[in-house]
């Protein structure tokens, strides 16, 4: 399949390069002249976008997404599939997929969960907005690309599916950091309160599969100083879009509210820009009631 790939840093590198290691055609392009070995290099996004039967996009806002969007979906040949893979606002998503089938093409929103890590092995899980025949089409990149793809309606609705899943994402893991702060000054081991919390009612992902804690339970960022899986000013960035959406749909997020003004306070003020998310861990063990 000839592919155009828009987007290549961190996680659109890698996923690229899977395409290419499948076999597929890729033509990439990035602003800050990133290549990934085995694809053509594009000198523009509307030249990556040029003949190919599916463009990906890889980008860091919505207002990025739309002003490639202008550029590329003139492009792009009537019929191919417009792919975007960015974590963006979902008025953003929305519209952009509007523009798209206006102009003959399927348009998905597709952002992804699994960080880095994911990318580079292929087991991402795609949240899927748009139309049934370009989710169809675009299925055989899902499966060289990630573990899942899940069809999750219309345009937007990828996006949707993203913000909700990391704003419960954001909220537990603030509150995972917590108990394990406050084990420690109770005396409780981490090693036996991760023993009993992972398999018992507190469980969940934060915990059981990226504990806070070096040293229990599976390997995470945490055994490595914190470098980061999944940065604390994209966890930032998301529970913002959450709250956006949340403010557009009147929908009452307290809980989602407060996560993401802990973490704005942390990524902001106390040097969390650059840790894992996850570092929250030792914030907390800092910190006292008042």
């Amino acid at each position: 399949m000839k592919i155009g790939f828009i987007g290549l840093g961190n996680m659109g590198g890698p996923m690229a390069a899977n395409l290419v290691a499948a076999g597929h055609e890729v033509t990439g392009f990035d602003v800050a002249g990133v290549t990934v070995e085995g694809a053509a290099s594009a000198g523009s996004a509307a030249e990556a976008a040029r003949g190919a039967e599916v463009v990906i996009t890889m980008l860091p806002n919505g207002e990025i997404l739309r002003r490639v969007a202008d550029e590329i979906i003139p492009a792009m040949t009537e019929g191919a599939v417009f792919l975007d893979c960015s974590t963006v606002d979902v008025d953003s998503a929305r519209a952009v997929g509007e523009q798209a089938r206006a102009a003959g093409l399927s348009a998905l929103d597709a952002p992804v969960s699994g960080g880095v890590g994911g990318a580079q092995a292929g087991t991402l899980t795609f949240m899927v907005g748009g139309d049934e025949a370009g989710f169809t089409a675009a299925k055989p990149l899902f499966d060289i690309m990630g573990q899942k793809a899940v069809h999750c309606g219309p345009s937007g609705n990828g996006q949707a599916a993203k913000i909700c899943n990391n704003m419960i994402l954001g909220v537990t893991m603030i509150a995972t950091c917590e108990a394990f702060a406050l084990a420690d000054k109770l005396g409780l081991s981490r090693e036996a309160m991760f023993d009993v919390v992972s398999t018992s009612s507190g469980s969940s992902w934060s915990m059981n599969t990226y504990c806070p804690a070096p040293g229990v339970g599976p390997k995470s960022p945490a055994d490595n100083d914190y470098i980061p899986g999944f940065a604390a000013e994209l966890m930032l960035k998301d529970l913002g879009l959450a709250q956006q959406a949340a403010g557009a749909a009147d929908a009452d997020t307290p809980m989602g509210a407060r996560a993401h003004e802990l973490y704005r306070t942390f990524v902001e003020d106390e040097g969390g820009k650059g840790r894992d998310f996850s570092a929250m861990l030792p914030r907390f063990e800092t910190r006292g009631r008042g």
